[in-house]
């Protein structure tokens, strides 16, 4: 993958120590690393033995945590000798580990999934037409819905007030943008679902949810592609994704893109289009770990793309009509040429990746890999495309500010009582809802623009 001036010249594996989570501040308060770790999903015994028992399994390859619990995943026994601070150190370490984040994967999953619906089903949410700037906060302007532009012509703004707040904006305000802001957003609004509205209003600073053109995030302090992003995982053509299993595909980003110089292009608003995968089934997830990756499925495109060039005609979503919607009375119409030609066709789209992975793209919703492929070949039908996975950080630092956070939010819930008590304020200053005050248990590209 070609990720330009901005290339990781070497990207490690998902699975790494986080020094952060190993300091001490964080093994302060008594049992939150513990806490946390079962939180995850991991079933904690003790034991007489006297050395660590950890089952970890393989969670990646599960369909849920009951999947994974019920395989005999995520098992731990801790010897009952452990002190309190050695069972913390344990937990510590055991949340570093690669079944740990295979474990945040099925809440990364629920989180890509809750925040795609929610952007999908908001119809004031639409996609670029004409409009004063890149994006487009309509006439209520971006201050009013929680945004403030940080550079000219809408190509870059950022939270003004609560995160949260801004977020909404894409969930229920009126907002026009292109497929890679798009994109942007669903990411933002995953983490967002993530952590939780208090969290992620707390847990970033403004200038880390910046959204606008890629080549201005690479200047801010974006989470996804600034100065905050910290390790960024490049695996293009998802080689390592795939051998690690179907929940490492969770939330993560990419593009489909023409495999062609533009010049073969005949619509250049859909020269690409931007995604963030929300589910796989284990079928296509086996798939790909077989073949090792996209690579497979750009040469399948192109086998698509040079069967529906045997298939001269016109019409409205031809292709989209034939192989997605399957529109029986433009089926009947083809010859008996084409009719063969469009069999080998579903042979090929008959591949549960094509079928089951997930897509979410700003504005055609979740739909199959196979949809968009299909699309594509209406909209520009002189190039095959390519399917890439493009730079993110789930693993690394998201996984690990998601870690603090649920840790400052453990201890906070745990020392607030005796700080109460300290204080003489206990029950009487419960609110009126009976509730205590205060208590709160990179070469990217867009659709239809160059940067």
């Amino acid at each position: 993958m070609r990720f330009g001036r901005y290339a990781v010249r070497r990207a490690k594996r998902w699975a790494v120590l986080g020094a952060a989570l190993m300091t001490a501040p964080l093994l302060a308060n008594a049992g939150c690393n513990m806490a946390v770790l079962q939180q995850l999903g991991w079933q904690v015994s003790t034991a007489t033995q006297q050395a660590v028992q950890i089952s970890a399994g393989d969670p990646c390859r599960r369909a849920s945590l009951a999947d994974a619990q019920a395989h005999g995943d995520l098992r731990l026994q801790v010897p009952s000798a452990y002190s309190e601070a050695q069972r913390e150190q344990l937990a510590a370490q055991v949340l570093q580990q690669p079944a740990s984040i295979c474990a945040y994967a099925f809440e990364l999953g629920q989180a890509a999934r809750t925040a795609s619906t929610r952007l999908q089903d908001n119809p004031g949410y639409r996609f670029s037409a004409l409009q004063l700037g890149w994006i487009g906060f309509g006439v209520r302007g971006a201050r009013a819905q929680g945004w403030q532009g940080f550079r000219s012509f809408g190509r870059g703004y950022a939270p003004h007030g609560s995160n949260s707040v801004a977020m909404e904006a894409f969930y229920s305000g009126r907002v026009r943008s292109e497929c890679g802001v798009g994109r942007q957003v669903a990411q933002l609004a995953t983490i967002r679902e993530l952590f939780g509205d208090a969290a992620f209003d707390t847990a970033f600073v403004s200038g880390e949810l910046s959204i606008g053109t890629f080549l201005s995030l690479h200047d801010t302090q974006s989470i996804l592609l600034g100065s905050s992003a910290g390790e960024l995982f490049a695996d293009g053509k998802a080689v390592r994704t795939s051998a690690l299993g179907r929940q490492a595909f969770m939330g993560v980003p990419g593009y489909v893109v023409h495999a062609f110089d533009a010049a073969y292009l005949d619509d250049i608003n859909n020269q690409a289009e931007n995604f963030v995968i929300t589910d796989i089934s284990a079928d296509a997830a086996q798939a790909l770990a077989q073949v090792g990756g996209f690579a497979h499925y750009d040469a399948l495109n192109k086998q698509l793309w040079e069967l529906a060039q045997q298939m001269p005609g016109q019409g409205w979503r031809r292709f989209e009509r034939l192989l997605y919607t399957r529109d029986q009375a433009l089926r009947a119409a083809l010859p008996a040429s084409q009719q063969a030609v469009l069999a080998q066709m579903e042979a090929v789209l008959a591949d549960p990746v094509y079928r089951e992975l997930m897509l979410y793209v700003h504005h055609q919703g979740v739909r199959p890999l196979g949809y968009h492929i299909v699309r594509l070949l209406d909209r520009n039908p002189r190039t095959p495309f390519v399917i890439e996975l493009v730079l993110h950080n789930l693993h690394t630092t998201i996984y690990q500010r998601w870690l603090q956070s649920r840790l400052r939010a453990c201890t906070a819930a745990s020392l607030l009582p005796s700080e109460e008590l300290q204080h003489g304020i206990g029950n009487d200053r419960a609110g009126s809802d009976g509730r205590q005050h205060g208590t709160t248990s990179a070469a990217c590209r867009d659709c239809g623009h160059r940067l």
